[in-house]
């Protein structure tokens, strides 16, 4: 077989996403041939090559039928498969039997709500690129005098934070004081928190009401369910893999 970039080889396999493993290879986390890889772009030939993650050997999964699990999670547990801080994390929530799964992106610590879990690295991968939009949609609570009207056609017309000029935006109020509905179409690092900071306000909640066509419904804290074969096809269709 022709060498593959380990980033594409790992999330084929539903290790994780690109840009976690890419994060993982940064971190010295990912070794090729008992060597530490230290650079993007290392390729490796999967009927060669022996890959590790963390020490243990990853190899390609048995062929079968893919898992897409939601998740609501809820405050106080890391979106990660393992803590070496010992906090809680995602495994802590999962039911027994399941394959090896893995986080399509991630909610901070102290946010709540939809986490889409699944082993299908091609999904992923394309769910969280920015070429294909995918919205997510939250419920944020701040602290701090009501957006006016302009601060309302800034944050969503596109703000300017340290890391560059955010994408437009849906924002919503609500009928409740402090209450707002956030569509965005990007994911960065906190970006929620710091877009309203950057209006002088504090984010006290921000809860994940929505991934793609995936909703959190009646899920209560801590539970999990599997999508139904109509809710896979539309996030599939959301990420470009079906018509």
């Amino acid at each position: 077989m022709e060498p593959i970039r380990l980033t594409k080889l790992l999330a084929s396999w539903g290790i994780a996403s690109r840009r976690a493993v890419e994060e993982w290879i940064e971190a010295g986390r990912i070794r090729l041939n008992g060597q530490v890889v230290d650079q993007q772009g290392v390729k490796a030939d999967p009927d060669v090559d022996t890959i590790e993650v963390d020490g243990r050997r990853v190899t390609a999964p048995s062929t079968g039928r893919r898992c897409y699990l939601a998740l609501y999670k809820p405050l106080g547990y890391v979106s990660t498969m393992s803590d070496e801080h010992g906090r809680k994390a995602l495994p802590d929530l999962l039911p027994k039997g399941l394959p090896r799964l893995f986080p399509i992106g991630r909610l901070d610590l102290d946010s709540t709500g939809l986490l889409l879990m699944t082993d299908d690295g091609e999904l992923a991968n394309r769910l969280l690129h920015p070429r294909y939009k995918v919205e997510k949609g939250y419920r944020v609570e701040i602290r701090g005098t009501p957006l006016s009207a302009d601060e309302q056609r800034r944050f969503t017309s596109g703000l300017e934070l340290d890391d560059g000029l955010t994408a437009p935006c849906r924002l919503q109020a609500s009928k409740q004081p402090g209450v707002y509905l956030v569509a965005l179409r990007e994911g960065r690092k906190r970006q929620i928190r710091r877009m309203f900071a950057v209006l002088g306000r504090d984010v006290t909640a921000l809860h994940r009401i929505s991934f793609g066509p995936i909703t959190l419904g009646t899920l209560g804290p801590g539970a999990t369910r599997l999508l139904t074969d109509a809710e896979t096809k539309a996030l599939r269709q959301a990420a470009g893999l079906e018509e």
